[in-house]
């Protein structure tokens, strides 16, 4: 894949983030409003999510690094909205030694419908490479690396893959990929898929919703972070 020599000196420390930096004012905002809501997450999901908070803190005790590979079928929609909000959120609480990727059982791209809607809620998001599966730079705060996004395999080079969490964030992808090569943990954190909306009058407003509640839920599960 182009992307893959095109990045080529891009390496798992690029994704460490420096946590001087503050995020964009939008996402403060939304952020601030998650804070509010995570008594209205149900019991159900909390104890899916503890999953993910204590895969992070048993990394982050032994000091070793902490990879988390969002992964969907695709890699168009979920898998690139959980694994950027999972990105700031490591920023956000000062968790060092995060890196986020994401990829799907099979590549395609990274919708143009969910690169818009994770714009509206603040990421800062642009193109530097167009075609059939576009690369774009992602960032969540004015000096924060760049997030590289772009579809490809849950096992492409690009990612780590070697000791990370594997969260399968749709369930085709869950049933149908039973092993996940490299992965020492795997979470089922699934989400319903705003396709479904695709070219209806709710497209728009059922985008915002899976980008609010990945959010709100991916900012719970590192907030318990002890």
């Amino acid at each position: 894949m182009l992307a893959r020599f095109i990045y080529r000196n891009i390496t798992i420390n690029d994704y460490f983030c420096d946590m001087k930096s503050i995020l964009y004012p939008a996402l403060i905002t939304l952020i601030n409003q998650f804070q509010k809501e995570y008594d209205q997450i149900p019991a159900e999901r909390k104890h899916i999510l503890k999953q993910l908070t204590s895969f992070i803190e048993k990394k982050k005790k032994a000091g070793a690094a902490i990879t988390l590979n969002f992964i969907c079928t695709h890699n168009s929609r979920r898998s690139h909205l959980a694994q950027l909000w999972a990105q700031a959120a490591a920023h956000y609480n000062g968790i060092d030694n995060v890196a986020c990727f994401s990829g799907g059982t099979e590549a395609t791209a990274f919708n143009p419908r969910a690169v818009k809607a994770m714009q509206h809620a603040g990421f800062s998001i642009t193109q530097t490479k167009s075609g059939d599966n576009p690369i774009y730079e992602v960032k969540f705060a004015e000096d924060s690396a760049p997030v590289i996004a772009f579809s490809k395999t849950y096992d492409d080079p690009f990612n780590h893959n070697k000791d990370f969490a594997a969260i399968m964030t749709c369930s085709h992808a869950d049933e149908n990929c039973p092993l996940v090569i490299g992965a020492s943990a795997r979470i089922a954190i699934t989400y319903d898929d705003p396709k479904e909306f695709d070219g209806t009058p709710r497209e728009e407003a059922m985008y915002a919703e899976r980008v609010y509640q990945i959010g709100r839920e991916i900012f719970y599960a590192f907030s318990q972070v002890q």
